[in-house]
């Protein structure tokens, strides 16, 4: 099969020819339908965050089953599904505490490596990216790394739930639990922080105010539900957040992944707010805030991928675009062939696109 291969961080992907092994016991074999540029893909395309090489990346992906390996029960071939990273065992005890998408077993949530199902050059081992490997015409995965979908969905508006929207919609819903009548700040509106914008209105948020540094997002981010926009330039946006709200939000939501964005979050909330860190923080890097603000009771906590529950969570927000009370619609912006995925994360890197869409 055809994949995207990158050898080396910072280097461009190479359209190589990849063999998938046949699937296992658990595994399912999945003809990959469209697959979604993310900035998590960007981040370990320029070495920000450490993989072995090569490797296939993409993560973000729906598709059909074309096969199943033994003990599969869940799925069957011609089913529609939505990948996710977020692949859990049942067993462990994050997965049996409720927190599925924290799960300990490595034999299922294989540690970058570990895997063995791709391979090139006639057995040379080809790296698998976060138990998926979306930029790929198939895949091999474990069954509970899928979701099964209606087949009256729109695989394209279904790719773009596998990350971006689960992320940001369930660190608004599932992370911080924003009640109702809420304030909500949204640093950067690209695919994950524009559906954090879109999440807040769900909860029925009373404020949310969406910062971008470029109007046009914040154009978009109006569609999505904010109520008012911060430009982010030569004003302090902290400031401004504080000047909209008297004081500060209660919820704060970054979607960047940057040291900076990630203080001006914690900074913007008033005395008992909650700032949520969505983005991915380079690998390393530290943030620096003020010990005074925790006598306030302010907080700041992680999400990782919205705190899902993938296979309950999908498919609720699949009913809620069907019902028109979630944005999948806008957030697209541009289909693309797997041959051209090094100018669709040229463009990523611009900030001047949302989601592109690698049609296979």
């Amino acid at each position: 099969m055809k994949a995207a291969v990158l050898h080396a961080a910072n280097e461009p992907l190479t359209i190589e020819e990849v063999t998938l092994q046949k699937p296992k016991a658990r595994e399912v074999l999945v003809r990959t339908a469209f697959a979604g540029l993310c900035h998590s893909d960007l981040h370990f395309i320029e070495g920000l965050y450490p993989h072995p090489m090569p490797t296939v990346p993409g993560h973000e992906v729906a598709g059909v089953v074309e096969a199943v390996g033994s003990d599969v029960t869940y799925l069957s071939p011609g089913d529609h599904v939505i990948g996710c990273l977020s692949v859990f065992c049942g067993a462990c005890q994050q997965c049996t505490g409720g927190r599925t998408v924290l799960c300990e077993n490595t034999e299922v949530k294989m540690v970058p490596g570990q895997s063995r199902r791709l391979s090139w050059k006639g057995g040379e081992l080809m790296h698998q990216f976060l138990n998926l490997s979306a930029f790929a015409e198939q895949m091999v995965v474990h069954e509970n790394a899928l979701v099964k979908i209606d087949r009256d969905i729109p695989l394209d508006h279904a790719t773009l739930v596998g990350c971006g929207v689960i992320t940001g919609v369930g660190a608004v819903i599932n992370t911080a639990r924003v009640p109702a009548g809420s304030t909500v700040a949204v640093i950067g509106c690209g695919g994950v922080g524009l559906s954090a914008v879109n999440g807040a209105a769900l909860a029925g948020a009373s404020r949310i105010i969406a910062l971008d540094t470029l109007p046009e997002k914040l154009e978009l981010a109006k569609v999505m539900g904010a109520t008012d926009t911060v430009l982010v330039g030569n004003d302090d946006p902290v400031q401004a957040v504080k000047d909209l709200t008297n004081g500060g939000v209660e919820f704060s939501f970054e979607a960047l992944g940057l040291k900076k964005t990630a203080e001006q979050a914690f900074a913007m909330l008033r005395p008992g707010g909650t700032a949520t860190i969505v983005g991915m923080v380079p690998f390393g890097q530290k943030i620096e805030l003020h010990g005074f603000d925790f006598l306030r009771e302010r907080k700041i906590q992680g999400s990782s991928m919205g705190s899902n529950h993938f296979r309950t969570d999908m498919p609720r927000l699949l009913t809620m675009w069907q019902q028109g009370r979630l944005k999948l619609d806008h957030l697209i912006s541009s289909t693309l062939k797997l041959e051209e995925i090094n100018d669709g994360f040229k463009r990523l890197k611009g900030g001047h696109v949302v989601r592109q869409l690698i049609a296979f």
